[in-house]
């Protein structure tokens, strides 16, 4: 089936679907101008960072605890990365769909915040958000728009003690609330399963689109690359996320 086909058959059954639920990665962000490559949300291409360390070391919970210096120092960078980055169609046209009537629930990896920012309302960020930062003694936090003004590492105003933002390091464990959010969404029975923009590599982002191919829920995939999940999608677009969800849109309208 061609490129247009799938894109027909994709948008007859998505104007049909009551729950739909999109599991994105770093490439639903590539055309906001974010990176896909290494690092928490994408940043880092080098073999090691300048003191010497993997950037999945630099960016660990327990680097965070012993040098928390160094890992403020790419935090910091992905977050400049991150600043003046704005949804881009991917995003807004999931949020249209919501306003259209359709029960959207969005499961994504990034830690960009553009999901929300674009006007989903039902997202489980699980790898956190950049910018609400969090003290690490006492239950201090707030939500800034960028960390230009921080003195880095930050201390809380309140207990002098370590701030961080409320994403997950390496080595760190995943949030389980956010977890149970989407065995709900999963137990709640969606009628289509998007996989858009993300390797698969890990488990909990596989598993749900390996469970709707299981349960014969319409499947699809949306990557220019193969990944692990792509045998199980039933329809796969190769192309990138926001041209692809724009000429969905327009079949919908």
């Amino acid at each position: 089936m061609d490129t247009a086909a799938t894109l027909d058959a994709v948008a007859e059954e998505l104007a049909e679907a009551r729950r739909v639920l999109f599991i994105t990665g770093a490439g639903i962000s590539a055309d906001s101008g974010l990176p896909t490559y290494r690092g928490v949300g994408g940043l880092y291409e080098e073999d090691l960072t300048a003191e010497g360390f993997s950037i999945e070391e630099a960016l660990s919970g327990p680097m965070l605890h012993q040098h928390p210096q160094i890992t403020w120092k790419y935090l910091a960078q992905i977050e400049r990365t991150c600043r003046d980055a704005r949804p881009n169609r991917a995003h807004q046209v999931i949020a249209d769909l919501e306003r259209r009537g359709t029960a959207v629930t969005v499961f994504t990896q990034n830690i960009d915040g553009l999901h929300r920012q674009a006007g989903s309302s039902d997202v489980i960020e699980i790898h956190g958000r950049l910018h609400h930062l969090h003290c690490t003694r006492c239950s201090y936090e707030t939500e800034v728009d960028s960390f230009s003004d921080l003195e880095l590492p930050p201390a809380c105003p309140r207990c002098n003690a370590l701030v961080r933002p409320r994403v997950v390091l390496f080595g760190e464990s995943l949030p389980q609330m956010e977890m149970e959010q989407l065995l709900r969404t999963l137990d709640a029975g969606p009628d289509m399963v998007f996989s858009i923009g993300t390797s698969s590599l890990f488990p909990y982002v596989a598993e749900p689109v390996l469970w709707a191919s299981e349960q014969g829920i319409t499947t699809v995939e949306i990557n220019p690359g193969t990944t692990p999940v792509s045998p199980f999608a039933d329809h796969r677009i190769t192309q990138g996320a926001a041209a692809t969800l724009e000429a969905l849109w327009q079949r919908l309208r």
